[in-house]
Order: C-alpha cells, then structure tokens, then sequence
C-alpha cells in the first residue's frame, strides 16, 4: 500500500521546521545505516539527539496526528521519532529494505517497521533527481512530492533515492509500527473504511447499513489489532 498524504503540514509549518534543521549541525547518514545500508547510502543527517531534531520531529508527530487519512492508512502503534535527510551533489540512496526493528538510540524504545514514511520539506522544483523510487507489486513507483506532503509505503518494499543532481532534497523519514501487521489485511481496512466514510455522507452517519458495515470494520480490527 502506497499511500500520499496531501497537506500534512503548511507552509508555515514548513517553513518552522527548515529554520529548525536548517541551523542545526548535520553529519554523515550512515550514522543511523544497518550493514545494507551503509554499502549503498550517501547523505548527511541530523543526529537523533539533537534539539533541533527533536523539536522539528514532534510538530510532524503532532501533523500526523490530526491526519485522518494517515490514522486510517497506518492504524499506528508505535511510531519511531522522525529523522532528517539532506542529498545534494550527486548524493543518492541505492537500492534497500529497511531494517525490520529500528531500536532508538540510548533508549529501550524499538519499532517493528511495518511502514515507512518520507515528508517532503522541499520543493520538488528546486532540486533535480532525487525521487523516492519504490518497486512494489504494481511495478516501479517515484514519488516527489510538494513540500508539507507525505508518502507512506511498506518498509518491506524495496526502495532507493535517486542522485540529485542540483539543489538540495531535504525530508523528513521514519517508521512505525502498525496495530496490524500484515500489509494486505491493513489495506482491506483501509478500503473498507475509506467506502463507509463515503456511505457516511452520501448517506448520513444514522443509515443502517452504514452502522452495519462499521460494525464489520471494527469486529476485523478487534480480530486482527496487536494493541
């Protein structure tokens, strides 16, 4: 499941975030790389602990909170604290898949990686290359996106950011940990949710068969929820 997250965060809010990061001191990506990673990553990040980092993170977190579509895509547990990208000059992530558990720095905090999510705090014309391309089981998807948008696709996906080549592609990643672990059964959840918010208007909340197949939402969630 691929799922675009429309307007997550304003300009405004963008723009906090950027004099947030923007002044804070990066270092080199691999800081945070599994073995795969390392051989195939080129960038340079914000360290987990830096202030900036966290301040940054907690107005996505909060962002994602009051995202409706991002609650029912994710149906998230637990959430991994957001980190920040930078690639420019030729800088580029090859081909990878996400580590299955990410363990947060100094803490006992740990996330099973069932999604992942790349928040875009630049604009795509300002910078060449550097799309997110996601290989998945309707072929090879690329995504760039408008600053304050989000895309959220399985960490088991085979993915890459391609070199860019001008400018610089500034992001926000990270993961989370789903209530439901299997992709296939979150997207039936997804679905069925997203036709019975239709139902819901074209209907009103109070329709029967609306109450009814709400109903079925929640006995699937009930039956299939890690909570």
């Amino acid at each position: 499941m691929l799922i675009v997250v429309p307007d997550l965060l304003d300009a405004a809010g963008v723009a906090h975030i950027r004099a947030l990061i923007d002044a804070a001191q990066w270092v080199d990506g691999n800081v945070t790389s599994g073995h795969q990673s390392a051989l195939a990553k080129r960038n340079l990040q914000l360290p987990e602990t830096a202030p900036e980092a966290r301040q940054a993170g907690q107005m996505i977190l909060d962002a994602l909170g009051r995202s409706p579509l991002f609650i029912a895509a994710a149906l998230p547990l637990k959430i991994f604290p957001p980190l920040f990208n930078s690639y420019a000059g030729g800088q580029a992530f090859g081909t990878h898949v996400d580590n299955a558990v990410r363990i947060q720095a100094g803490t006992g905090f740990r996330v099973r990686s069932d999604l992942s999510i790349t928040v875009f705090l630049e604009e795509p014309e300002s910078y060449e290359g550097g799309e997110l391309t996601i290989e998945t089981h309707f072929g090879v998807q690329q995504v760039k996106l408008p600053a304050g948008q989000a895309v959220l696709y399985p960490s088991s996906s085979l993915h890459r950011v391609e070199p860019v080549t001008q400018g610089r592609r500034v992001a926000s990643f990270f993961w989370m940990q789903s209530m439901i672990r299997d992709d296939a059964a979150r997207q039936m959840l997804f679905d069925l949710d997203s036709s019975i918010q239709q139902l819901a208007l074209d209907r009103g909340h109070d329709d029967a068969q609306v109450i009814r197949l709400t109903g079925v939402y929640h006995n699937l969630l009930r039956r299939w929820a890690d909570a």
